[in-house]
C-alpha cells in the first residue's frame, strides 16, 4: 500500500510539473524555421490564429482590440488594425526564403500624435530577439529588430534597417548592402545603378520617392506607385537568402543584398493609422536551376 500511494504520487507530481520544453521561448516564436513548400495563409479569412499580439504597456493584452477581424471590406473578410495604440501582430513562427503576399488599404482612422500625419504602418522582416525589443532596453518597445517594408503614404516600398536591444542591454544591429544615389536633400535611394552602401541603421528610401515628402495627412508624391485614396495596393517581398527585393503593384522599387539576417518572425504594425490586409500570404520560392 506504501508503495502505491508513493507511486501514485510521484505520477502527481509529474502531472503537475511542466515539462521543459513546453515554456514559450524568449521571442515567443514557436518550433524551428520554416521555408514554405506550398502558399501559407497568414490571414485565412477567419481569425488571427496565425499570430499574437503585442503592444506597448499591455504587451499581449489588447484591451482597446486594435486586432481584429472584420466580415467584410470591400467584399471579403480583412484584418483591421486601428492604430490607436503602437505594437504589432507577431506571427507565433519563423520564416525564411519566401515571397510574401500582401494587399492592403488604409481606413479613416488616425491617433495621437500622428492625427495630422501621413498614414503610417508596416510589414517586418527577419524579426528576432525578445519581445518588444526595439528602441527599448526594458522590452516595452513596440517591435523587434528587423528589415522594414515601410508602408506610409509617400513612402511605400521603402526599406528600414532596425537594430534592437539583447537582455544583457548591448544593441544587436542589423545590416545589409544596397545600390542608392542621393537625391536633392541628401537621403539615399535605392538604384540599380547607384553605389553599393552598406547601412546598419536608417532607410533606404523607393526608387520614385518625392524629395519634398511631407508628413502630412493624405500626402501623395508625383510618381507614387501606391494605388491612390481607399484602394488597395499589392506589395511583395522576395526573401531569398541573404536577399530583399521589394514590389508595389507589380514594379520593383527597392532591394537590398548582404542581409546579416535572414529568418526569423514577421511583424503587421499597428502605428497610428487605422489599416485593413485581406492578404497576408508567404508563397514558395522557385528551386534554383
Amino acid at each position: 500500500m506504501r508503495k502505491f500511494i508513493l507511486l501514485l504520487g510521484l505520477l502527481l507530481c509529474a502531472t503537475a510539473l511542466p515539462a521543459a520544453d513546453s515554456q514559450p521561448p524568449e521571442d515567443g516564436a514557436e518550433g524551428d524555421v520554416i521555408t514554405p513548400r506550398t502558399v501559407i495563409q497568414l490571414f485565412n479569412g477567419r481569425d488571427l490564429s496565425s499570430f499574437y499580439t503585442w503592444l506597448v504597456d499591455t504587451h499581449r493584452d489588447d484591451p482597446h482590440r486594435v486586432f481584429s477581424v472584420v466580415d467584410q471590406v470591400d467584399g471579403a473578410p480583412a484584418i483591421r488594425i486601428s492604430g490607436q495604440h503602437f505594437g504589432g501582430l507577431y506571427t507565433r513562427q519563423r520564416f525564411t526564403n519566401y515571397r510574401l503576399v500582401a494587399e492592403f488599404r488604409w481606413g479613416v482612422s488616425t491617433w495621437g500624435a500622428r492625427t495630422n500625419a501621413t498614414k503610417d504602418s508596416g510589414i517586418l522582416l527577419h524579426c528576432t530577439g525578445p519581445d518588444g525589443n526595439y528602441l527599448s532596453k526594458e522590452f516595452n518597445g513596440p517591435w523587434k529588430r528587423s528589415y522594414e517594408f515601410q508602408i506610409i503614404q509617400g513612402g511605400v516600398g521603402d526599406m528600414l534597417v532596425l537594430g534592437g536591444y539583447q537582455p544583457d542591454g548591448s544593441m544587436a544591429k542589423y545590416f545589409a548592402t544596397a545600390p542608392v544615389i542621393k537625391d536633392r536633400d541628401g537621403e539615399p535611394c535605392w538604384d540599380t545603378n547607384g553605389v553599393p552602401t552598406e547601412f546598419e541603421t536608417g532607410r533606404i528610401n523607393w526608387w520614385g520617392r518625392d524629395p519634398d515628402w511631407a508628413d502630412t495627412l493624405g500626402y501623395r508624391g508625383g510618381r507614387d506607385v501606391e494605388s491612390p485614396g481607399g484602394e488597395w495596393t499589392h506589395i511583395e517581398a522576395i526573401c531569398s537568402g541573404d536577399t530583399l527585393q521589394y514590389f508595389v503593384n507589380g514594379r520593383r522599387v527597392n532591394g537590398a543584398l548582404k542581409l546579416n539576417h535572414t529568418s526569423g518572425q514577421l511583424i503587421v504594425q499597428s502605428e497610428g493609422a487605422e489599416i485593413f490586409f485581406r492578404r497576408l500570404e508567404l508563397h514558395p520560392l522557385p528551386d534554383p536551376k
